[in-house]
């Protein structure tokens, strides 16, 4: 069987057929290799959720391979033109709550979310605010903190409403205080550094904060 392999190490059978099917795929030709091209693009964003799920890099790799092979058996059921990022999100949220159901207590950064988190610009002090970051999001309430790097992956309130099976207006309240609290730490913790940066130096994070 052959596969498509990401430079990570994603892989996505090819040529297994969808639950219910009888071997018999229901996609025509375009919109399988679609499909397969949404499917790697989402390689990335889908590994640093899971790795914001749980605690151990390996582990999170496995997560997402798991809801690769989960989406790909499933791409029958995908109507194409929704929200594919949005759907992949969820199959790897419900196998963590259903299958590993490991501590969310630790949280492992992914490079590209910290960028658009961290509150001050890179600097020589980098690798200090990583770590007052890392503390930051290990004090929010999970429910926060998951909802703020769903924000932060790229997708819409709506889109993690239905990804947290929770309504709209409690996302947003969630995302809001779980940046205000994380300003807030960061801030305290980096106050007798910040004053040496430029003011250039504040992040999305506290732009965005200051237009939602």
């Amino acid at each position: 069987m052959s596969k498509v392999v990401d430079h990570a190490g994603g892989e996505i059978p090819e040529g297994t057929p969808a639950p219910g099917t009888s071997g018999k795929l229901r996609l025509g030709a375009s919109d399988e290799a679609q499909f397969r091209r949404q499917l790697t693009e989402v390689i990335p964003s889908l590994r640093a959720y899971a790795r914001s799920l749980c605690y151990n890099r390996d582990l999170a790799d496995d997560l997402t391979q798991e809801a690769l092979a989960k989406g790909w058996g499933a791409r029958a059921s995908f109507t194409p033109g929704s929200n594919f990022r949005g759907w992949m999100f969820r199959i790897l949220r419900n196998h963590f709550y259903s299958v590993v159901k490991v501590s969310r207590r630790f949280v492992e950064l992914d490079p590209e979310v910290t960028d658009r988190l961290m509150v001050t610009a890179p600097s020589q002090e980098a690798g200090l605010n990583l770590e007052d970051l890392q503390r930051g999001l290990l004090l929010l309430p999970a429910e926060q903190r998951e909802a703020l790097l769903l924000m932060e992956s790229g997708l819409r309130c709506e889109d993690i409403a239905g990804i947290m099976d929770t309504p709209v207006g409690t996302v947003k309240s969630r995302i809001s205080r779980g940046r205000s609290a994380l300003r807030r730490h960061m801030d305290g913790s980096s106050s007798h550094e910040s004053a040496r940066l430029p003011s250039s130096g504040r992040s999305q994070l506290s732009q965005t904060a200051n237009n939602r």
